[in-house]
């Protein structure tokens, strides 16, 4: 750890930079800017292909190289200086116009006849809202999803290997009708493939249309160009969807959308989190350590859930700032206020949160083994439980007042096989049905538990 990260305010930065330094070269200040002069550089080439634009010709291969290595050999020199210009002119987009201005002197001899068209025609929007689009998706693919899709296989795998083993569950934390390890994580699963699911069908939408998103100084400048189709055809290339309909700003309604699906994910993880949580205390599952960890200060015992409750406090952190950005963003005063610039610029700090916690989790269950013996232990003696079948069977028959009589024969009492068979025995329904009730036991109790865990295989 260098002395950076000590120092660093957020622990994203700090004690968590190993989770998150993925994110540096997308979500720092750095990254921002690399995206914007990528964005900058794109639409200068764009510009070279439109015939009405005789002002600047079309550019040749050793042009649209050397601009491209501009973007593509960006370095933190050359963000430091940037960050000079800005210092003067208080505006980061005005100064990375600058700078372009200057690199592009320096590397491209018909430089004369290209740096008036740097910018062209965008307000700073233009350039930000496509640059943190491309941001974005480069995060859902190369990081969010990747990581969803560890989460959710990890997940399967484990209720597969454990389909068949019985659970007693709990409803309002009172023993209730047994069903399969397996089943209950697999439950998980599902819910957690559905939001993958329509986070990878989410449209990413960016725009170039200019000051109020009506291409004023674009037709002003060359009115017989076709710049709504020029504007879809750029984003488009971008790998975005193309928004033909807006204000200064891109609305952002995509981002709450996003991250509206990434705080269901993550909600989803709470649940499993404590659910787990709650099995460790309960001996149900066992935390594999290695022989320097220490799980206590004071206490040598104590193996404690930390990889869990490292996960569910950080994604409790993600989702709150989340949920911020999701009544934030698509509000803006009129055509246009800054509010949402600071806001956005914490879309790395929302992710990383999730990140670190998703890390969290993964070890979490890797660490984990199940204590089958203490499952079954708490099922036998929970004889109560098959009140349930008993009184269905009775209905089946006709046998009137079937549960409260289970009620008075099972509420706060204790229970044995012994005391269920008797009663069984004196019921009055035929000899199989009979038979059939005294093979259920509270450990194969279990209905299709198993066979709803194999239709995900």
């Amino acid at each position: 750890m260098h002395d950076f990260h000590l120092l660093a305010i957020s622990p994203i930065d700090g004690r968590y930079y190993q989770n998150t330094t993925i994110l540096q070269d997308i979500f720092s200040e750095y990254g921002f800017l690399k995206y914007r002069i990528k964005i900058e550089i794109h639409w200068l080439q764009q510009l070279s292909l439109i015939p009405e634009i005789t002002q600047l010709s079309k550019f040749d291969a050793i042009t649209i190289n050397s601009l491209n290595d501009i973007w593509k050999n960006f370095s933190l020199c050359d963000a430091k200086f940037i960050k000079e210009i800005e210092k003067s002119t208080n505006h980061d987009i005005k100064s990375i116009e600058y700078f372009l201005k200057k690199k592009i002197s320096e590397n491209l001899s018909n430089h004369s006849s290209i740096i008036s068209f740097i910018h062209f025609s965008c307000t700073s929007d233009d350039i930000n809202n496509l640059a943190y689009a491309t941001m974005i998706k480069k995060t859902l693919h190369k990081v969010i999803i990747p990581l969803w899709e560890e989460i959710i296989l990890v997940i399967k795998n484990f209720s597969y290997k454990f389909r068949k083993l019985s659970i007693l569950s709990r409803t309002h934390g009172q023993p209730a009708t047994p069903s399969t390890l397996g089943k209950e994580m697999i439950n998980f699963f599902y819910r957690l493939k559905r939001q993958l699911k329509q986070l990878k069908n989410m449209e990413i939408l960016g725009k170039i249309n200019g000051t109020t998103g009506n291409y004023n100084a674009h037709m002003i400048a060359y009115p017989n160009v076709q710049w709504d189709v020029i504007s879809k055809n750029f984003v488009n290339s971008l790998g975005l969807t193309w928004n033909p309909c807006t204000t200064q700003i891109e609305p952002h309604d995509y981002i709450s959308e996003l991250f509206s699906c990434i705080i269901r994910f993550n909600t989803i993880l709470v649940d499993l989190n404590r659910d787990i949580w709650g099995y460790i205390s309960l001996n149900y599952f066992i935390q594999k350590t290695t022989y320097d960890e220490v799980g206590s200060s004071i206490m040598p015992h104590k193996i404690n859930p930390i990889d869990f409750e490292n996960s569910e406090g950080n994604l409790g952190l993600s989702n709150a700032i989340m949920n911020h950005m999701i009544h934030k963003l698509p509000i803006s005063r009129w055509q246009r206020d800054l509010s949402d610039s600071t806001v956005l610029r914490n879309i790395g700090t929302a992710i990383g949160y999730s990140i670190i916690s998703y890390n969290s989790l993964l070890k979490g269950l890797k660490k984990i083994t199940v204590h089958s013996d203490n499952l079954q232990k708490d099922l036998q003696n929970k004889w109560q439980l098959l009140a349930e079948p008993i009184q269905t069977v009775m209905r089946k028959f006709g046998i009137v007042d079937s549960y409260e009589e289970l009620k008075q024969l099972t509420r706060n009492k204790k229970v044995t096989m012994h005391h269920i068979h008797h009663y069984i025995e004196k019921l009055n329904i035929p000899t199989l049905e009979k038979e059939k009730l005294k093979k259920i036991t509270p450990s194969n109790y279990i209905g299709d538990a198993m066979n709803i865990v194999k239709k995900f295989f």
